[in-house]
């Protein structure tokens, strides 16, 4: 009986009703993707400020808008890992104060070399509470929901982006930049008592890897979900391989297709994403428009991206989501083809670029609603986050080639066509994963119970 019953916690979080405890798990996850999404792009909020108090060239301006993408690949290779041996939980508290001290640090700094170190470790902490927390939303939502619960995490980045230019805006017009900095550390500070008081521990770590106390924990979640409490814990085996094994497993073969695929796809998906983010508004400028219209097509981009992880995720609770997202990654590559035809009517290049942000961002979200349930949950962190340094790689190197192939006489319109290409050759190595179809259950009022 007791077996069967520690058994019932995993079933009724993958089979039963969204409750609201879950859902309460899912929002905080949302809100730490919303201040990763401000304390990532702060460094491009405060640039030209920060450039003009320092006399910066633009290759030390690019250089420390790049810091913080090395630093979030630092810390979701060789950090976010480690919540598959201490837990998620511990990693994410550890990463926001981290995230938190080098924000508040850096609106001290006195120089371009200690802001970019400072940027370097805000990233390393944001890595790996993305990693961290895009996992423990999939594993507190049920199978139905989870695509949608993971998506709305990149939602909230994209909200925390797009808020946090508010912001800054208004910042840096009454007390400078480092007031940006300032405020982000605060925030982020903050959210370490709210961490501690409303995020559990999942019950696939304590299961899985069964830490002191693991079974009065287990037990505790039982009782939020409305289940019996059990009097032992399941009999399998529990996890006890360290991070050399984990890494090791993703290439064994049980897990070597799928990790390849994943790594292709995050690589290829995130290389055309920041190149889009990165280029349109310049792209935009040399195609004939003013500079003010080629940031507001810049904007519109990640407008878009608000609804399209959330589009993706609510398509991801009717059909298989893989299927969406290659829906998404052709669809986005469609887009680009028709963006390169359209920026000679303004209106037009507009709406196509505001849906381009909707497609390319809900990409994004289907990937990494879609990592978290390839792996088991003994490696499920480090695959996740390993999937997302491979990412990070192409989103680094994918501005800058750019920049080099339009040196090199490129036009505009050719990028454009190679990336669209890009998302389809994505979209043709995914259909290498299975197609996993959410539960076919109608919605009841007990989902919001």
């Amino acid at each position: 009986m007791s077996t069967t019953r520690s058994t019932d916690i995993r079933q009724a979080l993958d089979d039963g009703p969204m409750h609201r405890f879950q859902w309460t798990v899912v929002a905080v996850c949302v809100l730490l993707n919303m201040i990763d999404g401000f304390d990532v792009l702060v460094m491009a909020f405060t640039a030209s400020s920060v450039t003009a108090e320092w006399q910066l060239t633009g290759a030390q301006t690019g250089l420390l808008l790049s810091a913080g993408l090395v630093g979030m690949a630092l810390g979701s290779l060789l950090v976010a890992p480690w919540a598959d041996r201490v837990g998620r939980r511990p990693i994410i508290l550890g990463c926001l104060a981290v995230a938190s001290a080098a924000m508040l640090l850096s609106s001290l700094a006195q120089g371009p070399t200690q802001l970019g170190l400072l940027r370097v470790v805000t990233g390393v902490g944001i890595g790996g509470i993305l990693a961290s927390s895009n996992v423990i939303a999939a594993e507190y939502a049920s199978r139905r929901w989870r695509g949608f619960a993971v998506s709305l995490n990149s939602t909230g980045y994209a909200l925390g982006a797009t808020l946090g230019g508010v912001v800054a805006a208004v910042l840096i017009g009454g007390a400078g930049w480092r007031a940006v900095f300032l405020f982000g550390g605060v925030i982020t500070l903050v959210a370490v008592p709210l961490v501690w008081w409303r995020l559990p521990e999942s019950p696939a770590f304590l299961l899985t890897r069964r830490p002191a106390g693991a079974l009065e924990r287990v037990n505790a979640l039982a009782a939020r979900l409305g289940i019996p409490a059990a009097d032992r814990l399941p009999d399998t085996a529990p996890s006890t391989g360290g991070i050399g094994a984990g890494f090791r497993a993703l290439l064994g073969p049980g897990l070597r297709r799928t990790t390849l695929v994943l790594w292709a796809g995050f690589f290829g998906v995130m290389a055309g994403f920041y190149f889009v983010l990165s280029w349109t508004p310049t792209l935009l400028v040399e195609a004939g428009l003013t500079p003010g219209q080629g940031i507001t097509g810049g904007t519109l981009l990640n407008v878009g991206g608000i609804f399209g992880a959330a589009l993706l995720g609510l398509l991801a609770t009717r059909f298989a989501l893989r299927d969406v997202l290659v829906g998404f990654l052709v669809g986005t590559a469609v887009l680009l083809a028709v963006f390169v035809a359209t920026t000679s009517a303004l209106a037009l290049a507009f709406a196509v670029g505001g849906l381009i942000g909707l497609m390319a961002n809900g990409c994004v979200a289907g990937l990494y609603a879609l990592a978290p349930v390839a792996y088991d949950a003994d490696v499920r962190s480090t695959g996740v986050g390993t999937a997302l340094g491979i990412g990070r790689a192409g989103a680094i190197l994918a501005p800058a080639l750019a920049g080099v192939l339009l040196d090199g006489g490129w036009a505009p319109q050719d990028l454009y066509l190679v990336v669209g290409g890009l998302f389809v050759a994505v979209a043709a190595v995914l259909l290498l994963l299975p197609a996993v179809a959410p539960v076919a259950r109608p919605t009841t009022t007990k989902e919001l119970a």
